[in-house]
């Protein structure tokens, strides 16, 4: 039997308008922090406001879209997110205190959110169920792909271009996103007149998909482990004399996601998301606790690959296995639940280990982590992968 086709003119379509959303995301991450402090001479604390205001615009916004993207339609509210993310990308140019550019950036990130809440759902329309831990690891890339080469060419745009060619660069981008959204063919789900009604109601159930949440909760404390490294790895690098080599640490990350997705994605289709899980909680805890006990530069980047082995599977595979629980008529909630979660744990991260760190240091926030991650492999097993055994074995078992 062959397998159904999974590289379509859709699926390529809405990975790269997704590439292109996460890619101008880091873009202006790189650049608003020296934005605010340059142009409007903001403090760092107001700097780092101006930065992280975005989650909070991309939580709110994906909190609200989820519960709307089935009744507005898909490609409809991908049109939005994109608009509203070019337009609010151009304001940019006009900002004049730093009053207009928190409340900028808060809108940059809700158009964020609605946009890739739309594109998360609509590629989870037109990935084959038979392939769906594949096609969702493949499309997972589009985000490890700018998370390595957004920071890297903003960076580099900076010194040799100035802020004005990263904000030109991030329109052309969705300009572009917005023209190829045009070919892009979306499967219509029809909807009786009580499934419209019930949306419309201001109810947890309009706001998240019930079925979701459990491997959304393990998402929010995968997020927040990542959230230490992604943080505070410069400054742990600084202090343990490792800058030069901690610069390579996210392309050995990206390079070992790339190399294993084929493999992992195939697997989750094959042998069920618990092959696949189970594995990469300890190839996270591990990385951790590597990171933690680094010495040397080669420890390091070993580190680096446990963690694009670990936490790039997990994610991509939590994206899929919440759309597998959910109603198909509820993707677009389980998306955005499985988001707002995760998101939520990205978020708070920096927050919270930001006050222990003093009292532990950054090796023993990595060791903390590591144990955090360890203590996430039996939680999975309460609250989702017991559960996916019954639901293989009731697939073999003969009637």
């Amino acid at each position: 039997m062959t397998k159904p086709k999974l590289w379509t003119k859709d699926f390529l379509i809405v990975s790269t308008v997704n590439f292109f959303l996460y890619f101008t995301f880091y873009l202006l991450m790189v650049a608003i922090t020296v934005f605010a402090s340059d142009k409007f001479h903001a403090s760092p604390s107001q700097a780092g406001l101006a930065s992280g205001i975005f989650v909070v615009g991309t939580l709110i916004a994906r909190l609200f879209s989820g519960r709307s993207i089935d009744r507005i339609g898909w490609k409809k509210m991908l049109y939005i997110g994109i608009i509203f993310f070019l337009i609010t990308t151009c304001f940019y140019f006009f900002v004049n205190n730093i009053t207009t550019l928190l409340i900028n950036r808060f809108l940059n990130g809700a158009a964020m959110g609605i946009g890739s809440t739309a594109t998360g759902t609509i590629v989870a329309s037109v990935i084959p169920n038979q392939r769906r831990g594949e096609g969702t690891g493949y499309y997972a890339l589009s985000v490890v792909l700018a998370a390595a080469l957004g920071p890297f060419l903003g960076m580099f745009i900076l010194q040799h271009g100035g802020i004005s060619v990263n904000f030109i660069l991030c329109i052309l981008l969705l300009a572009l996103s917005f023209i190829v959204i045009f070919f892009l063919k979306v499967p219509k789900i029809h909807f009786t007149k009580e499934q419209l009604e019930k949306m419309k109601d201001f109810s947890f159930h309009n706001f998240f998909e019930v079925k979701a949440i459990p491997i959304s909760i393990i998402g929010l404390l995968i997020g927040l482990g990542y959230s230490s490294i992604l943080t505070f790895l410069s400054a742990y690098t600084k202090e343990i004399n490792l800058v030069d080599v901690g610069s390579f640490f996210f392309i050995v990350y990206a390079a070992f996601v790339l190399a294993s997705r084929p493999f992992t994605g195939s697997l989750f289709d094959k042998k069920g998301e618990n092959f696949v899980m189970y594995p990469s909680f300890l190839a996270f805890a591990i990385a951790l606790f590597v990171l933690s006990q680094t010495h040397h530069g080669l420890t390091l980047l070993i580190a680096g690959a446990l963690v694009g082995l670990g936490y790039g599977t997990i994610t991509s595979s939590g994206q899929a296995i919440a759309i597998k629980v959910s109603p198909k008529d509820r993707m677009g909630l389980a998306t955005s639940t499985w988001f707002i979660f995760f998101d939520g744990g990205m978020g708070i991260g920096p927050f919270i280990l930001g006050l222990i760190i003093p009292a532990i240091g950054y090796r023993g926030l990595y060791v903390t982590m590591a144990i955090m991650i360890f203590a996430c492999l039996f939680l999975y097993y309460l609250l989702h992968g017991r559960k996916a055994v019954k639901k293989e074995n009731q697939v073999v078992q003969p009637r």
